[in-house]
């Protein structure tokens, strides 16, 4: 008798572990996906607020002899600080949630320097201004809402290196280098000095950095539960490549601030640092194996609402006006004419005043260097009946 139940106990039981193992993997997933997020939005919004205090330094200390008088300040330093825990907060995210979720969630730092702008400097807002903030936030809880939320395996180095030798990946590394390549030879031999080639090396070379930093991020949390991968030499050959990426993408986008205007590098890059980003994501680590049409369609939707936002956040910020003096020292007949000389008479500012990972593109040169005031040629005639001097300038 006990022989014969056996196999119907059996049978009975399989049925359970087909149903419990589905249900604890899903809100696994979840968890994950939501402390990713939450780390991404805390470290960009910190990021944000640490460039703000770092360039409210600058500003303070404008015109100063000493060039590098703000290493001497504590709001500098806490700056500093501020900027490497954003940085370690969204490095985190990667290990929990995929690329393709992170990436986009950095129109947080665009979000928050426009919230910023608001509550420090006092800058009035129109309503196609809230409009555009609107779009951002409505596109960031998309994204959170409908991101892929697979989960994978986890990031060991077997795994790692699994997928960098996937013929997908290979295919996608290969039309990478190609087009990598014709845009650099456009932008170095032809002088195509356009944004959008510039910004596209340096998404390209972003998409690489966020692979790795996710590989990197994943491998270490994996070493931190106990089961050691720092020997594995892909630990190290991302490793490599993160810090390559990241120099040369500092280069481009400093030949950019160079040639275009720091908003319009801000929504160009965002744009198309997200899209490309996302691409090798999915590519590289599967993000959207598993996930279904309809999630796929919201989170794009999402992607497009973002990219809209930050571009209208972007396009309607307020350019400032050239430093103009509010009184010519000309029409002052008893004080000496100092800028004839060349003197410092006030500190040229230039985009000092655009805060936050809007307008980060300020050389040292611009905000330390006082500015030099254009000589204006007059000629100075006598006195007239009232006893003050009268001027006749040359045309």
């Amino acid at each position: 008798m006990e022989s014969a139940n056996r196999p119907d106990l059996q049978l009975q039981q399989l049925p359970l572990t087909t149903q419990v193992l589905p249900s604890q993997d899903s809100p696994f997933s979840y968890k994950e996906n939501l402390i990713g997020s939450l780390l991404a939005i805390f470290g960009h919004l910190v990021i944000s607020i640490a460039l703000n205090v770092q360039k409210y330094s600058h500003v303070r200390l404008a015109g100063t002899k000493d060039a590098q008088a703000y290493f001497k300040t504590k709001v500098w330093w806490l700056g500093l600080f501020l900027l490497l825990l954003g940085e370690l907060g969204v490095f985190s995210s990667y290990a929990f949630a995929p690329v393709s979720l992170i990436v986009p969630l950095s129109a947080v730092s665009v979000i928050a320097s426009s919230i910023i702008g608001i509550i420090f400097i006092k800058e009035k807002w129109k309503p196609k201004e809230f409009f555009s903030v609107g779009l951002a936030v409505i596109g960031t809880y998309l994204l959170i809402t409908f991101g892929p939320n697979s989960h994978h395996e986890k990031m060991t180095g077997e795994n790692i290196v699994k997928h960098l030798v996937s013929w997908p990946f290979l295919l996608y590394m290969l039309v990478e280098i190609i087009l990598f390549c014709l845009l650099l030879y456009f932008y170095k031999e032809k002088n195509a000095n356009y944004v959008v080639i510039i910004l596209f090396l340096v998404a390209l070379l972003g998409s690489m950095t966020a692979v790795t930093v996710k590989a990197l991020a994943g491998m270490i949390i994996i070493s931190i539960q106990g089961n050691l991968q720092l020997g594995y030499p892909i630990f190290y050959l991302m490793f490599v490549s993160m810090v390559a990426t990241a120099i040369f993408q500092a280069t481009f986008l400093n030949e950019a601030s160079q040639m275009f205007d720091s908003s319009l590098i801000a929504s160009v890059n965002y744009i198309l640092s997200t899209t490309v980003a996302i691409t090798a994501g999915a590519v590289f680590y599967m993000d959207f194996q598993d996930a279904d049409a309809l999630h796929i369609c919201l989170f794009a939707l999402g992607c497009l609402i973002a990219f809209l936002g930050v571009f209208l956040i972007t396009r309607t910020r307020k350019k400032l006006r050239a430093f103009e003096p509010y009184l010519s020292l000309d029409n002052m007949p008893s004080v000496n004419n100092m800028h004839d000389k060349g003197s410092a008479i006030q500190p040229e500012l230039s985009n000092s005043f655009s805060y936050g990972a809007l307008a980060n593109n300020d050389s040292f040169s611009e905000i330390y260097n006082p500015a030099t005031l254009p000589v204006v040629q007059e000629q100075h005639n006598v006195t007239g009946p009232s006893g003050m001097p009268q001027h006749n300038k040359e045309n």
